[in-house]
């Protein structure tokens, strides 16, 4: 199925309703969607810029514990080189598989004792798994997590980039081989153009 997405429904450029889903074990769907109402998404220096499309084939599946989401997310990242500042473009087509538990009622979720008051039981801490949102899940940290965690972190043009030239800004390509700056020590530099003989007759 395929869908162009943009959910005002819920908060969130990345929720996506789950209603066709049956809450049954085993049942699948399975969606082709396009996002393209979002802030950036990438790193300082490289990333999917905003309202860009970003392409998901996404695979919905229920579990006993909730639904599981997993898929691919493709899209263009744009940046600079890190080391001459010219553009570049880089496709990022990436996996992700997601639990999202169903939602719970979260009071008395904390250590509490059997009936016989005497041994505390251990009540595992879900607050750092992900959960629904009534029938909606929030793509947003599959889809970052997609997407940036395998980036570099100092991109570079090709990986021969000679960068910049320190003394002028210029590109060191595009400068010929002899090209050179003049260098001086500035703790000299109240020094420069004396002779040594001021003063003396």
């Amino acid at each position: 199925m395929s869908a162009h997405h943009n959910n005002h429904a819920k908060e969130g450029p990345f929720y996506f309703n789950c209603i066709d889903l049956p809450r049954r074990p085993g049942e699948m769907k399975e969606f082709e969607l396009t996002f393209d109402v979002h802030e950036r998404v990438g790193t300082p220096v490289l990333g999917v810029e905003k309202d860009e499309p970003i392409d998901i084939d996404l695979r919905i599946q229920s579990v006993s514990e909730g639904v599981l989401a997993s898929g691919t997310v493709a899209a263009l990242l744009i940046g600079e080189c890190t080391r001459c500042l010219d553009p570049i473009e880089l496709d990022v087509e990436q996996t992700f598989t997601e639990l999202y538990r169903y939602e719970i009622d979260k009071k008395g979720h904390k250590n509490s004792r059997d009936s016989r008051g005497s041994k505390e039981i251990e009540v595992v801490d879900e607050d750092e798994d992900l959960h629904m949102d009534g029938d909606f899940i929030d793509l947003e940290f599959a889809i970052r997590d997609a997407l940036i965690l395998d980036l570099p972190i100092n991109p570079v043009c090709s990986p021969d980039c000679e960068g910049l030239c320190p003394g002028c800004g210029v590109k060191m390509v595009d400068l010929p081989e002899e090209h050179a700056h003049e260098q001086h020590d500035i703790r000299w530099a109240g020094l420069e153009g004396w002779d040594g003989l001021t003063g003396q007759e």
